[in-house]
């Protein structure tokens, strides 16, 4: 069990007293083990393949994660590991990477995954994000397409067209 005693001590938008637009809240059912959609998440092959970008990070709370583009290998988004608990939950602080030693500007996505058999329900809560701001918005626009493309990715082993997707 993850140790929770650190996890208020990280300072994102709700903490600031800045207003936080609602939560952007997601659900997809994946036909794999809640080990092998977990993998998805964190895996920097999988994440290059579905993603167009790969998450990188030692996995541990409290340390820090980056999203950096496959082709350009630029950090795009930044944040620190909040919660982790493998496979069950895992919570990221998330912001623009020159933006993301700025409270206001980080939100939170929280990843739940319930084994439901052989299956896993994952639900993808984007949290603490700025009204209006160009992140909140491709939030809202974006991750229905990268979880249809994990979800695709995983079953059948091959991601979507990026043209079709993107």
């Amino acid at each position: 069990m993850p140790d929770t005693t650190t996890i208020g001590t990280i300072a994102t938008r709700a903490s600031t007293g800045e207003p936080c637009a609602p939560d952007f809240v997601y659900t997809i059912y994946i036909a794999a083990s809640a080990e092998k959609v977990w993998n998805g998440l964190i895996d920097r092959e999988m994440t290059k393949a579905y993603w167009g970008h790969y998450n990188e990070s030692d996995w541990k709370q409290g340390s820090r994660w980056e999203h950096v583009g496959s082709d350009s290998g630029k950090v795009n988004v930044r944040g620190q590991i909040i919660e982790i608990d493998p496979p069950h939950k895992m919570v990221w602080s998330w912001a623009f990477a020159d933006e993301a030693d700025e409270p206001a500007k980080l939100s939170r996505v929280t990843y739940e995954l319930v084994a439901l058999g052989p299956d896993t329900k994952l639900t993808v809560t984007h949290s603490e994000l700025e009204p209006g701001s160009s992140m909140d918005i491709g939030v809202r626009e974006g991750w229905s397409a990268v979880l249809s493309n994990l979800k695709s990715m995983i079953e059948t082993g091959k991601a979507m067209s990026e043209e079709d997707w993107k």
